[in-house]
């Protein structure tokens, strides 16, 4: 099999030669999917903007670091949970609202029919509603810092918030030079999952090195949810080829070409089995999480997925949604296993 690297054109209006075949290959995908006055089904349009599905990618890291914080400490604070899971929804929504926006801007956007900036024409409406979600969002974090008189949980919070805008936002749109995945990680791994526990247990239970270590569950935990929502992410850009290219975005995809790009996919998923296999050796999960290994079977069919359809944008573009499906079986298996290795889960609930 031959990899082939696509680069960003030079001239706005023309393509390297070694594209062509790719693009003639997206172009019949598209006007098959999409033909020439029929009109897209507006219901589903706005389906999938929404993205129902993308919102267990808020609620996951939230679950995860509160079920280590119940391991660690015996302790739930089911109001704090509540909280944190909406406001998390919030900042997510206020995340694809400005992601929309932003990327109506660069003009990357012009063929995707459910970016709810071209389904409501009106940038100012969604950019308003994003800010909106945005300060609900905050305000319920500091909501839980202001009851617990602790600040640790609003400014791991914040950090995600700054990423997540070094993303997309302009001057900076890490996001094009491909290094969203990284901010992508780092957001909803280690900050999102540690910001959830620490919310639950308002400590580090003694010093934070020995809380971040592989003797813990937190570090591989957050580790394992952080792949896990990046490969939603990295899913993302297979279908996006040529749009990308039009506006110079370099993701990870463009940089790889898209054959290498699956072959990232096995590595990360086998990946995953090891940060398992090391913090079970050294102690920092417990055997019950063998049951994260019931969500193999989804990892095997996103692999073989991409591996099969990488070049075929208009049959690649589910994957992101199958990533979705491995995200969230891993992530419910993950938090059981934990969850099934303590006795008297109910003892500790509180109205928090």
């Amino acid at each position: 099999m031959t990899t082939q690297t696509v680069k960003p054109s030079s001239q706005p209006g023309r393509q390297p030669k070694h594209q062509l075949d790719h693009q003639a290959k997206h172009q019949a995908g598209h006007q098959a999917g999409h033909q020439p006055g029929k009109q897209p089904d507006r219901r589903k349009l706005w389906l999938a903007a929404i993205k129902p599905p993308m919102y267990c990618v808020a609620v996951m890291p939230i679950c995860a670091g509160s079920a280590v914080a119940y391991v660690q400490t015996g302790t739930f604070h089911l109001g704090v949970f509540l909280m944190f899971s909406f406001s998390a929804v919030l900042l997510l929504v206020w995340e694809n609202l400005s992601n929309d926006v932003f990327d109506a801007a660069t003009g990357i956007d012009q063929n995707k029919h459910h970016s709810l900036v071209n389904l409501t024409r009106n940038r100012s409406l969604i950019f308003g509603l994003g800010n909106a979600a945005l300060l609900l969002g905050v305000a319920g974090i500091v909501a839980i810092a202001s009851q617990q008189q602790d600040l640790t949980v609003l400014a791991m919070v914040l950090a995600c918030c700054l990423l997540g805008y070094l993303y997309q936002g302009p001057p900076f749109r890490l996001g094009y030079q491909g290094l969203g995945e990284i901010l992508c990680f780092l957001s909803f791994g280690p900050l999102a999952v540690g910001a959830a526990y620490y919310s639950q247990a308002q400590s580090w239970g003694g010093q934070v090195e020995q809380a971040w270590s592989w003797q813990n569950p937190l570090l591989p935990v957050a580790m394992i949810v952080g792949i896990t929502t990046t490969l939603v992410l990295f899913c993302s850009h297979f279908h996006q080829v040529e749009d990308d290219l039009k506006a110079g975005k370099k993701s990870p995809i463009i940089r790889l070409g898209t054959s290498r790009g699956a072959q990232v996919l096995p590595w990360a998923c086998g990946g995953i089995g090891m940060i398992w296999a090391i913090a079970l050796w050294q102690g920092g999960l417990p055997w019950g999480s063998l049951l994260l290994w019931g969500s193999a079977p989804a990892a095997v069919r996103l692999c073989q997925h991409v591996l099969a359809f990488h070049d075929q944008p208009e049959r690649v573009s589910s994957s992101k949604f199958l990533a979705i499906h491995f995200h969230f079986w891993s992530g419910l298996l993950l938090v059981l296993g934990l969850l099934i290795s303590t006795v008297g889960f109910t003892a500790g609930l509180t109205a928090g």
